[in-house]
């Protein structure tokens, strides 16, 4: 580190984390909070979010998320507020806003430029800002960087600093939690470096993994999802040819599943906000240096036609326009997130062939399908009856455990079962129930 840069205030006065070390979590979701729990059982540390019901919600100990319980929340030392200028005294702020796209399909980072805009109105001299959030690589150094400088005044990488350690959030994952994973770091200077080795490492029993550099840890994160994505569309694009064979893609991937090294991916819709978004991502940076990221965006372009192909693939099995209830709208399984659920084009689909479609999901939140999907979730699964086809979108464990004769009793006779999931793979009906399956 050059002589005339300014010492990281985290260190105080030793070469060591101080504990009295202040850190700021900026952005309180499914990433931000699990993060700012685990930390306040070594630091002090300060959760800011721009939504004063969020923070309402987690001073009481509720977490709409379903991520952190109760208990574990009351139980925190963190403090929670709406005022930046309560985060003025960070040591280490670190950011873990969403990335996500815009209509074309592009990076959308308004949403972190604007939180480097928040840190950079209260950066101290000698602060670290990390960066949790899934960008290309490049961004925490070009974009993130120019922003803080800006709107703080001081010089980056002699006033202040940068990190980077992705997220490895799983929604709705109870074993590989933050304070179990083994977290990446990545530094602008390797003292920076030594310094997120040690933040995290308290955190997590996991252990750090220390990346060559900010944009290869960068690069990192980004091609962990665009892989899943790839393999995922490969299994779509299977299944599709299965369903004009007659069989069954559950069937023929549990047989393929006994070699030993055949890889365990499902049909299904990708949506959430990580493999849905990220691939986007890498593709943007890839066209900026002159490539073309085609298999990127063909896996891309075959996911995002699933909604429809099931869609299309349950009207051809309906006579004339139908009542359908469709079951689950949250983009996973046992989780309350609705962020790009790609549900809602199986939904349209059938809605823009005639289909009346209603809705039951009991983990998501009924004004957000409303305002955001215009969908009003039904309540009560016992009241619902007199459908021509039941679609199990989601695996939600309410919809596993139903009855043979609770799924039955909301069928019209002959009616469908849709099973996009494999929910009911080992359920026997009565021969008057037609299924389908992937």
């Amino acid at each position: 580190m050059p002589a005339s840069s300014i010492r990281p205030s985290a260190l105080k006065d030793s070469d060591t984390i101080a504990k009295d070390t202040v850190v700021s979590i900026i952005g309180l979701g499914y990433v931000g909070l699990p993060l700012a729990v685990a930390l306040s059982r070594k630091f002090n540390v300060i959760g800011f979010d721009i939504s004063e019901a969020r923070v309402t919600e987690l001073r009481d100990g509720y977490d709409r998320t379903f991520e952190i319980e109760a208990p574990i929340l009351r139980a925190s030392s963190m403090r929670y507020t709406t005022d930046a200028s309560q985060t003025r005294d960070a040591d280490i702020h670190i950011i873990t806003v969403p990335t996500p796209v815009d209509q074309d399909n592009e990076p959308d980072l308004r949403p972190l430029e604007s939180a480097c805009t928040t840190i950079g109105a209260v950066l101290k001299k000698g602060a670290i800002v990390v960066v949790e959030s899934t960008v290309y690589p490049g961004v925490t150094e070009d974009v993130c960087g120019p922003v803080l400088e800006r709107t703080s005044g001081l010089k980056c990488g002699q006033d202040f600093y940068l990190g980077y350690s992705p997220e490895r959030i799983n929604p709705g994952d109870k074993v590989h939690t933050v304070d179990k994973i083994i977290k990446v770091v990545a530094g602008q200077t390797e003292q920076v470096a030594d310094i997120l080795e040690e933040l995290y490492g308290a955190a997590t029993t996991g252990g750090t993994y220390r990346a060559k550099n900010i944009k290869t840890a960068e690069a990192a994160k980004v091609i962990e999802n665009a892989q899943r994505d790839i393999n995922i569309a490969f299994v779509n694009e299977a299944t599709m040819i299965f369903q004009k064979l007659g069989i069954s893609a559950y069937d023929v991937l549990e047989t393929a599943g006994t070699k030993w090294n055949f890889l365990n991916f499902t049909p299904g819709l990708v949506g959430g906000h990580c493999i849905g978004i990220d691939p986007f991502y890498l593709a943007h940076k890839a066209n900026e240096v002159g490539h073309n990221p085609d298999l990127i965006l063909t896996g891309r372009r075959i996911n995002e036609s699933m909604g429809q192909f099931i869609a299309d693939s349950i009207d051809a099995r309906l006579t004339g326009k139908s009542r359908i209830l469709v079951l689950g709208l949250t983009f996973k399984e046992n989780v309350p997130d609705l962020r790009n659920t790609k549900v809602r084009e199986v939904i349209s689909g059938l809605e823009a062939m005639g289909h009346e479609v209603d809705v039951h999901d009991p983990l998501a939140d009924k004004t957000e399908a409303q305002q955001f999907f215009d969908i009003d979730l039904k309540e009560n699964l016992s009241n619902l009856k007199g459908y021509d086809a039941i679609v199990g979108a989601v695996a939600h464990s309410v919809y596993r455990d139903l009855s043979t004769n609770a799924l039955e009793g909301m069928l019209n006779e002959g009616g469908v079962i849709a099973d996009v999931k494999g929910i009911w793979r080992g359920t026997e009906f009565s021969d008057g129930v037609r299924r389908w399956q992937l």
